[in-house]
């Protein structure tokens, strides 16, 4: 690995640990109603979405694979299997073992960028139900833009992205060629994502191909 890579992977490591950090604490006065919102993770409640976040901080590359083989290949039940590991007998429960979590350096694999993305977009998965107004750094969010055009990985976001061109209105992200799509780099990385909800917060004349393709 060279200077420049180490310094990307441990920009980005920093990242997640702030990310994860900030999303505990928007979490910590939650009431029991607020909890069993239904998140935009499809069906999982916040808890749920949470409890796989802390999943994903836990995971190694050797505990993914044996996971991924005994769940017979198949990511849902992957992850419902982990998310459940990792929920509390109560919120609270689940909270302190997500704080236990922030910190943790491990990954299903080096792809560092994704496990940011990760935390980013399952944290507005969270936030965005409940109304909370925290979210993503624009540089963190940047770095998983710029990762999500570049690649499809846990979501199809190069499928997403091609053929547009994308604009982040506050703050550096630039990509691609093609009808425009403006948003805030935290819109664009959700819609990328495939979150529905954010197409409001997008504009330009790539928002109804954006919308088609998710």
């Amino acid at each position: 690995m060279n200077s420049v890579d180490s310094s990307d992977s441990a920009r980005t490591a920093a990242q997640i640990v702030a990310a994860r950090g900030a999303l505990a604490d928007d979490l910590a006065d939650l009431t029991d109603a607020q909890w069993v919102t239904r998140s935009l993770c499809g069906s999982w409640t916040v808890e749920e979405t949470l409890a796989h976040v802390t999943s994903a901080a836990r995971m190694t590359p050797f505990r993914w694979i044996r996971s991924m083989a005994a769940a017979g290949f198949r990511p849902d039940v992957h992850n419902r299997r982990r998310l459940r590991e990792h929920l509390g007998a109560t919120p609270a429960e689940t909270l302190a073992t997500f704080r236990a979590a922030v910190s943790a350096t491990t990954a299903p694999s080096g792809h560092s960028a994704a496990w940011l993305g990760e935390v980013v977009v399952h944290g507005q998965d969270i936030r965005r139900p409940l109304g909370l107004h925290g979210g993503p750094s624009v540089e963190a969010a940047t770095t998983v833009a710029e990762f999500f055009v570049s690649r499809n990985f846990a979501v199809n976001s190069r499928t997403v992205a091609k053929g547009l061109r994308w604009e982040a209105t506050d703050g550096p992200f630039r990509s691609g060629a093609g009808p425009v799509v403006r948003g805030t780099t935290e819109a664009l990385v959700m819609v990328l994502a495939g979150r529905r909800a954010y197409l409001a917060d997008i504009t330009g004349e790539g928002v109804e191909t954006v919308g088609a393709r998710i």
